[in-house]
């Protein structure tokens, strides 16, 4: 399929994917008159980079994940389950870091807000 359609299908932009392809997360064949070609599989992987950075992962740590997953399920691939598993439990650890600054933050935040609001 060409890029506007896998555009279309995931609802990424066109040069989202050109960045994908970039950074090594996302490869298309090339027809005769140098057009990307994607495989139907493209759709799952595009899909499994955006919920990598949704989760928020980095193009690098993405890109080394990416051959432990399969894209259908985003399950781990046979051949790399330690890896996957390490990887994600640290990338989870740092998520539960920002999580707790973030939370005293807002207590920080709250705190502030009711001083304010008894003056």
């Amino acid at each position: 399929m060409r890029i506007g359609e896998l555009a279309r299908r995931t609802g990424v932009s066109e040069r989202s994917l050109r960045y994908y392809e970039a950074q090594g997360l996302l490869a298309a064949e090339r027809t005769p008159g140098g057009h990307r070609d994607y495989p139907e599989r493209a759709v799952d992987r595009v899909i499994r980079i955006q919920e990598l950075y949704a989760a928020g992962l980095h193009s690098e740590k993405i890109r080394q994940l990416l051959p432990c997953m399969r894209d259908q399920d985003g399950g781990p691939s046979a051949i790399a389950t330690p890896r996957l598993v390490a990887d994600l439990t640290a990338e989870r650890e740092r998520i539960d870091r920002v999580i707790a600054d973030l939370q005293r933050s807002r207590e920080t935040l709250d705190e502030v807000i009711r001083t304010a609001g008894e003056s």
